[in-house]
């Protein structure tokens, strides 16, 4: 009887290890997304439930990796099929459906930036003011500068924090607070660097940042969520936060939308955390 299903096979091995040296049986099967955790006996099922749950919220436990030098077996075979297909594979059950939607229209942007229709889609998307003048109705331009990037470090540091923690909170939490994230953090944020600098700038800082912000707090006031970010790396966002504004690495940063997108997540987290 299956209990739970994970992406990754070699930290099902060490959940099924750890059950093992629990006088629980449970056999691992492949399937589309991962594998599949089954126990032997139907009487056991409550008790590996219980313990997947657990598994989920602290798979760095040691009495996982107790279990696997204690009871493991080491002749187990992990077929992981194509490096390209694995790989793959990781970066879609990473993310959700909102965090790759996002992720592919910032691609497709910025690819059209590099084929020749740079004017065409700096026109289309940037904000209101950058490019004409009468855009009163054109409401979307509050929010789609967001999605444009004009240099390839601008978009890789971007979407790799976008993918990391987006798709944490949308795989763990769920895809509304992802998406409330992205929308107040991707409009907000952009009226303020209007205020700040005017109307020439894009990207998805903001938002970074906003991810950022609200899963630190989430994993220190809510750790059941089940997403965490390091100090370490909270560190390292704010000291790339402050180089901008004295300019020393010589980029044009979105300073007023960094700060804004950062306020929205502490805010949105201090909120999240307080509900049951």
């Amino acid at each position: 009887m299956e209990f739970g299903r994970l992406p990754n096979a070699r930290a099902a091995q060490a959940l099924a290890d750890y059950l093992k040296s629990r006088g629980i049986e449970c056999l691992i099967s492949p399937v589309a997304e991962g594998v599949s955790l089954s126990v032997v006996k139907p009487q056991d099922l409550a008790a590996a439930k219980a313990e997947f749950d657990y598994f989920l919220r602290h798979p760095g436990d040691d009495k996982y990796l107790a279990a696997s030098w204690e009871t493991g077996n080491t002749e187990t075979q992990f077929n992981y099929g194509s490096p390209g297909l694995a790989l793959l594979s990781r970066f879609v059950t990473a993310a959700g459906p909102i965090t790759l939607t996002v992720f592919a229209f910032c691609i497709l942007v910025y690819t059209a930036f590099n084929l020749g229709f740079a004017e065409q889609t700096y026109s289309l998307l940037s904000f209101f003011g950058a490019h004409g003048t009468d855009q009163s109705s054109e409401v979307w331009r509050i929010f789609t500068p967001t999605l444009m990037h004009f240099s390839l470090m601008h978009i890789s540091f971007n979407l790799l924090w976008w993918w990391y923690l987006g798709g944490k909170i949308e795989t763990r939490i769920g895809s509304w607070p992802l998406m409330t994230l992205l929308l107040v953090a991707g409009t907000l944020p952009n009226l303020i660097q209007y205020y700040v600098s005017g109307p020439n700038f894009g990207g998805l800082s903001g938002v970074v940042y906003a991810v950022a912000g609200y899963t630190f707090v989430m994993g220190i006031r809510k750790p059941s969520a089940g997403i965490y970010l390091p100090p370490s790396y909270m560190g390292f966002m704010l000291v790339w936060l402050i180089l901008g504004f004295f300019d020393v690495l010589g980029l044009s940063m979105a300073n007023g939308a960094h700060l804004g997108g950062l306020a929205v997540g502490l805010l949105q987290g201090l909120w999240d955390s307080r509900r049951r």
